[in-house]
């Protein structure tokens, strides 16, 4: 069998509960999300990883350590969340009242990344996997 890779994303904070657009906006999980993410480690310890990767926000590095795998982790600038740009804090029916056909997958966003510029990270990201 090849290299796997397991993708986890952070536990749940107050914006991802009500459902606002995160990007550079540096939020700590909710107690929902500490508790969710203490509840990865078992599993997630069952797997020899050669390598572990944590997005540098606060959300993601938490995540990680409270799965038990802080000590281990290296932070890559590569795994941030999209960044919304105009449109960070709101949510898709808010954006949509002002553009009604806007798609994230398409249009990026005003001010943010471009589809294009997030997948040029994911492969930079991925590249650096498949090199362990």
């Amino acid at each position: 069998m090849g290299a796997r890779i397991v993708l986890v994303r952070h536990g749940e904070t107050e914006w991802s509960a009500n459902g606002r657009h995160t990007s550079r906006t540096d939020l700590s999980l909710t107690e929902e999300g500490r508790l969710r993410a203490a509840e990865l480690g078992p599993d997630l310890h069952e797997v020899a990883f050669s390598l572990v990767l944590t997005s540098p926000l606060r959300r993601a590095r938490e995540t990680c350590e409270l799965a038990g795998f802080g000590s281990v982790a290296e932070v890559d600038e590569d795994l941030r969340e999209w960044d919304y740009g105009d449109y960070e804090g709101l949510t898709t029916p808010e954006i949509r009242a002002e553009r009604p056909d806007w798609s994230l997958w398409r249009d990026g966003c005003p001010g943010g990344e471009t589809p294009d510029q997030v997948g040029e990270r994911a492969d930079r990201a991925l590249a650096r996997l498949r090199g362990r």
